[in-house]
């Protein structure tokens, strides 16, 4: 096979070469004609010299476009122009790859909806909610199990996709009566990417349809626990440490997960927003139409980003340097915002990290 393959590549090659003398002497004498055409036409003073000249380029173009794929194929390493596949096609796949991907991780670690399950001989309601990544007591409220509970094998299951509550909407539900029926906060019914809303601007929903409250109650709620942005001895410094000071007072509404990487604290309108450490701003205001209203980002010059969103005021300028507990705005609830809170999100080289991990 590789004496055929030599023997083949030795014949183009000869072949380019006899092809190459032959266009050779073709132009040669091809000039030659064409200098005896001119000097007889040169009488005429040009009349029919530029036509000629023309048609007689025109034909070397078409003569080397005709030519040109068997010269390439006959170089060693030589390839085809139809084998290299056009950018687009290289993008799409590369594009398609990515999307598969994507699939592939939010099929295996992201549910969208209930399903069923079939309990199995020696299964436990802890060992099944271990299993599912939720808490014991969601599978107990979607199943509408009670406090004896005894699971037989064969027995079907609802298993929600994440700890909380689903719940079907009835007339005259609203986001803001489902949140206080179950004791969270609406931004966290808001936020999670599976629920729909007939109306984006006021959150509407539809009669019947299925809605999941993540981190919902059934039961009464313990008080809720109040946070306050402490005015640390070294707030006010100017240099970076990564140790970040609390940026506002409230409580915590909706702390972090997948699909929420902040946390968020609420209280009034009007609220000081803090810097939680010192760096340069860099987004300052509502500069797109995205969710996250206005809002102001630092860079602490470490790796560190932090984001405070939905404010009501913004009281910085982009490129503004500040230091660690200064007033750089108001709570609001501009964006997409179901009342006035602080989201708060810190970022370590552009991955999204726990706040409460940082915050002191």
């Amino acid at each position: 096979m590789k004496l055929l393959l030599s023997d083949f590549i030795l014949f183009l090659q000869g072949w380019y070469r006899f092809l190459f003398v032959r266009l050779y002497q073709s132009l040669r004498h091809l000039e030659n004609a064409k200098s005896s055409v001119a000097e007889k036409l040169y009488e005429g003073r040009g009349k029919f010299v530029r036509p000629l000249v023309h048609s007689g380029m025109g034909g070397l173009v078409v003569l080397g476009i005709i030519l040109a794929p068997i010269i390439a194929n006959s170089l060693p390493g030589g390839n085809s122009f139809a084998q290299t596949p056009p950018p687009s096609a290289v993008l799409s796949s590369v594009t398609e790859a990515e999307e598969q991907t994507t699939t592939q991780v939010a099929d295996s670690q992201r549910r969208a909806k209930v399903i069923d399950y079939s309990v199995q001989s020696g299964d436990t309601l802890s060992g099944i909610a271990q299993k599912f990544q939720i808490s014991a007591e969601t599978i107990k409220w979607a199943n509408d199990l009670g406090t004896n509970i005894t699971l037989k094998p064969g027995q079907t299951l609802k298993i929600p996709p994440i700890t909380g509550i689903v719940h079907k909407v009835q007339r005259s539900d609203t986001v803001y009566s489902i949140a206080k029926r179950y004791s969270i906060d609406p931004q966290g019914i808001v936020d999670y990417p599976f629920n729909t809303f007939t109306n984006d601007e006021t959150f509407a929903l539809a009669v019947g349809q299925i809605l999941i409250v993540p981190d919902g109650q059934m039961p009464q709620p313990q008080a809720p626990r109040i946070y306050v942005a402490q005015q640390t001895p070294n707030a006010g410094t100017i240099t970076t440490s990564g140790i970040f000071i609390w940026p506002t007072t409230g409580r915590i509404t909706q702390y972090f997960s997948w699909y929420h990487k902040a946390i968020d604290i609420a209280n009034s309108v009007g609220t000081p927003i803090l810097a939680a450490d010192a760096g340069t701003i860099t987004v300052a205001g509502w500069p797109d139409n995205v969710g996250y209203g206005n809002r102001v980002m630092i860079n602490h010059g470490n790796g560190y980003l932090t984001l405070y969103a939905h404010l009501s005021k913004v009281l910085v300028n982009v490129g503004q340097t500040v230091k660690r507990g200064d007033l750089i705005g108001l709570m609001g609830s501009s964006g997409r915002s179901t009342g006035p809170h602080c989201h708060f999100e810190i970022r370590l080289n552009d991955k999204n990290q726990n706040p409460l991990a940082y915050l002191k």
